[in-house]
């Protein structure tokens, strides 16, 4: 089976934990694509639900198929979680925003009761950073907020470039209007140590370290589906 039929599998599974009468977030990214269009078919055969996007990508896709859509405002607690990851390590500790989504995705998951992350099993990592960590950050002191990351991560035995990312030759802009730094550190041995030391660099509006977030996660693979329970 090819990467996009994996991802299909993995969405199917999760779609097995959304009860009717949900109020469902809906992630970012080509997997969690996959789900929504699983999803659109089960709300067009009678399955009622509310969902709430974790960008306007996801936002126009539901849209599109008919899901049935709120905000936080309108709808601040939610049930279930249901989003993507670009890897996945133990104790179902995240990288996620190579989509550029990760502080929607971040505030959404942190409203839901519980979170299901779905991926194929090439995003199993024994330790996370492989996958360079997207830093979303003010436009404003830009230059400033970089070179404290960069110390930060030093104090921590972290190094390795921090990347402005560019698409289409300019910078790439979030939905909430910030830029991204994705910084290639490598294996994180203190994941929580550094997400301490992001949140204390004033420029930084979030990371994508999501730590303690996920509850279970519904991984496809060459031998079938497996479901991995947080520690």
């Amino acid at each position: 089976m090819d990467a996009k039929g994996l991802k299909i599998e993995a969405a199917r599974a999760a779609l097995a934990h959304v009860e009717d009468g949900m109020r469902l977030g809906i992630g970012t990214g080509s997997t969690a694509a996959e789900f929504v269009r699983l999803l659109a078919e089960k709300v067009s055969g009678g399955m009622r639900i509310i969902g709430v996007p974790t960008s306007e990508r996801t936002a126009a896709l539901c849209a599109e198929l008919g899901v049935t859509l709120s905000t936080l405002e309108e709808t601040p607690e939610l049930d279930l979680t249901i989003d993507g990851a670009d890897e996945v390590g133990p104790g179902l500790d995240l990288i996620k925003g190579g989509g550029g989504a990760l502080l929607r995705e971040k505030i959404v998951a942190a409203a839901s009761a519980r979170m299901i992350v779905i991926a194929d099993e090439s995003k199993l990592v024994d330790a996370l950073g492989r996958f360079p960590l997207p830093i979303e950050v003010n436009r404003f002191g830009l230059r400033a907020t970089e070179l404290a990351v960069a110390r930060a991560a030093s104090n921590l035995g972290l190094s390795g470039p921090l990347t402005l990312r560019v698409t289409n030759g300019q910078p790439f802009v979030t939905d909430g209007g910030h830029l991204i730094l994705d910084a290639s550190f490598g294996r994180i041995p203190d994941t929580r140590a550094l997400s301490n030391a992001l949140h204390a660099v004033p420029g930084v509006v979030e990371h994508g370290l999501f730590l303690g977030m996920a509850q279970l996660a519904v991984i496809a693979g060459s031998g079938g589906i497996r479901t991995i329970q947080a520690n």
